[in-house]
């Protein structure tokens, strides 16, 4: 059983992030938008409550901080086309895409969203 449900993400303005996470989430598998006045809900293949989901509220003092939320990738080419995503949606490389020396397969790309909430996306070899 994967136990992972969902992450409640806290942006300073919808409006600022809007563009980078209708186009970043649904790359990663959360394709189904559920919004609503306070919410924007973003869920993966299947019917809520019983799937992961993305959701996301302004929080106008909020303060990124450096939790990092990670995602797996099937190979090195999906980070490269992660990559390439967040650059052209708004948001920040901070480290690669390349090899790390977390181990000798290690191939990630650090970024931001443009409020500063912190993501990797790797692909490694077991």
């Amino acid at each position: 059983m994967n136990r992972f449900s969902h992450i409640d993400l806290r942006v300073t303005a919808w409006d600022q992030v809007r563009e980078f996470y209708e186009g970043l989430l649904p790359e990663l598998g959360f394709v189904h938008p559920y919004h609503s006045r306070d919410w924007y809900v973003f869920a993966s293949e299947g019917e809520l409550p019983s799937v992961p989901y993305f959701a996301i509220t302004e929080d106008a003092d909020y303060k990124p901080n450096n939790n990092l939320v990670g995602f797996w990738a099937a190979d090195r080419a999906e980070v490269d086309r992660i990559a390439g995503t967040v650059k052209r949606l708004g948001g920040t490389i901070t480290t690669g895409p390349g090899l790390l020396p977390i181990s000798p397969t290690y191939y990630a790309v650090y970024f931001e969203d443009p409020c500063g909430n912190k993501y990797e996306m790797m692909h490694r070899l077991n």
